[in-house]
């Protein structure tokens, strides 16, 4: 069977296994399944005109409006170039493998000479600086991008001392931003300033301290297939035959919510999928917007039970500012509402975590996507689904997947051939083409509050949806 590399992420579909490997469920009709797949795509266009038209593109996100914090418009100079986020790994070398601990080696070696000779200079905090700004400042900023390799020596002494933030400046500081996951924006802003303010020997133990985690990874025997999310760098990679073979951008869990680092086997496909709310979320979450919003379970289709699907309960008849959340179930109804999606990646592990899609499509287009309740929510999953199910009875032919979603039938897929996966937490790392990578540490794992990173200033906050 031909293998197909794919960067860039995913498309629609979904799947079902063989004879004596599904179990129907409830059906949903075929046009609800094929209006959500078309809402994917429509709030896609929609945040692109509202872009284009000069209105705010997160107005577009599901739920916003819904008790979502409206924020400033970005600036004019985030044009549709700067929303564009190109932050998936650009080979098919896995985090995983010889050759990434190679260029971390020469990554480190690297290092330890710009450290050995001093550092980088300090850039003093100010305002932020654009295209054609005088700033006493940008003569550091430009001898910084040339010893971080982002700047060329030879255009830098074009400019010597001057303090103009001429063009090649912003080709580099967009190259700067790229290698540590922020938006390419070209500005020297806050984003940029906390990445430029971390030290020279910070960086190098950040390197370090992450060759010692792709050395662990590489302790464990070696599956030709598997799937690896990097929490911190918000994506996932399957590789097969020690080549990846698709990326996809992913949603991790808020800081307070942090997804987990495991080893776990991917075992079964859900589509159409229930949502049981887990209890951490209806204790947090659900809950206290119960008591401000009565009638939120009935707007998404979420029934409550007296215990684990016991008696289905009124909602209009449960006081919930005495309620207990550990006491009662909810159960979320397969629909375009659903948190989850049109498909679960199950995947048994003693976190309660797994992979999802998800009706809030729009947040992959941010720079930090740590949103979620621990759980992972995968860009473009049913090329993922695709993948997972390729050597499945019924599903060698591609397209399989896109059938059943357009079928509208619930079904449940146990794998003949589970897959590996691993939830890890890479920070750093290097490329082939020699370009050093980092991340900011979102969950505070590297020992060192100067890696923690600023957010993004353009991005919309998030909407007040509850989601696994």
């Amino acid at each position: 069977m031909s293998r197909q590399k794919n960067t860039s992420g995913g498309t629609s579909g979904s799947f079902a296994g063989g004879a004596g490997h599904i179990s129907r469920r409830t059906v949903m009709s075929r046009r609800r399944a094929l209006a959500l797949l078309g809402g994917a795509a429509g709030a896609a266009v929609g945040a692109t005109q509202a872009l284009a038209q000069g209105g705010r593109w997160w107005e577009t996100l599901p739920g916003f409006g819904s008790g979502g914090r409206e924020r400033r418009p970005a600036p004019a100079a985030a044009s549709a170039e700067a929303m564009e986020l190109n932050d998936l790994r650009p080979t098919n070398m896995p985090w995983r493998s010889d050759a990434m601990l190679e260029g971390m080696d020469a990554a480190i070696e690297r290092y330890e000479r710009i450290a050995a000779k001093g550092g980088w200079p300090r850039v003093p905090k100010g305002r932020l600086i654009r295209l054609g700004d005088d700033d006493e400042r940008v003569a550091d900023l430009r001898r910084m991008m040339v010893l971080t390799g982002d700047l060329k020596s030879a255009e830098a002494n074009r400019y010597g001392s001057n303090s103009s933030f001429d063009d090649g400046l912003e080709v580099a500081v967009k190259r700067f931003q790229r290698r540590h996951g922020l938006r390419p924006t070209g500005r020297f802003d806050r984003p940029t300033q906390a990445q430029v303010d971390v030290p020279t020997q910070a960086r190098l133990a950040q390197l370090k301290l992450n060759r010692q985690r792709i050395a662990r990874l590489m302790q464990i025997r070696i599956e030709e297939r598997y799937v690896l999310v990097n929490v911190a760098a918000f994506q996932l990679e399957a590789v097969e035959q020690w080549e990846v073979q698709q990326r996809h951008r992913v949603i991790a869990g808020k800081p307070d919510r942090q997804t987990p680092e495991i080893q776990a086997t991917i075992k079964a496909l859900n589509f159409f999928p229930y949502w049981r709310v887990p209890k951490s979320v209806a204790t947090l979450d659900l809950i206290p917007r119960l008591q401000k919003e009565p009638e939120y379970l009935e707007k998404e289709r979420i029934k409550v039970y007296e215990g684990y699907l016991g008696k289905e309960l009124d909602p209009r008849q449960v006081d919930w500012t005495t309620a207990d959340g550990n006491k009662l179930w909810f159960r979320q109804e397969p629909g375009e509402q659903n948190a989850l999606g049109l498909v679960r990646i199950d995947m048994p592990n003693s976190d309660i975590v797994y992979m999802h899609d998800t009706p809030m499509k729009p947040l992959f287009k941010q720079s930090g996507r740590a949103f979620s309740a621990g759980c992972v929510r995968v860009e473009e999953v049913f090329q993922l689904v695709e993948w997972i199910a390729r050597y499945e009875p019924g599903f060698e032919n591609k397209g399989r997947v896109q059938a059943v979603i357009e079928g509208g039938q619930p079904l449940d897929v146990n794998l003949t051939r589970p897959i590996p996966v691993y939830f890890t937490y890479i920070t750093a790392w290097a490329e082939r083409s020699g370009s050093v990578e980092f991340r900011p540490d979102i969950y505070n794992r590297d020992g060192s509050k100067d890696l923690a990173g600023e957010n993004d200033p353009d991005a919309p906050p998030p909407p007040r949806m509850l989601a696994p």
